[in-house]
């Protein structure tokens, strides 16, 4: 049995992907752009996506998201704070 979402979500992420691109005051356009340059060919559309949780995350769009937000994977995937970044 394939599971196509958890808890209405099709990943676990987004909503802290959003948090930390605002943060940093990125458009979702330049979020993409840096994932493109890190070689994971995306558009904004798809990362508004993934923002609220209507895209799946690979685990490789996962390792170039925290590279281009500066964050560990542990606080993408809601299990640190993100406080151990700073």
């Amino acid at each position: 049995m394939k599971i196509y979402d958890f808890n209405g979500s099709k990943n676990i992420c987004g909503m802290r992907v959003k948090e930390q691109r605002n943060r940093l005051k990125l458009s979702q356009e330049n979020l993409a752009a840096k994932l493109q340059i890190e070689g994971v060919m995306i558009e904004r559309d798809s990362i508004s996506r993934i923002e609220i949780g209507t895209r799946f995350v690979a685990d490789y769009e996962l390792l170039a998201l925290c590279k281009a937000l500066g964050v560990a994977p542990s606080y993408l995937l809601g299990i640190s704070s993100g406080d151990e970044n700073k």
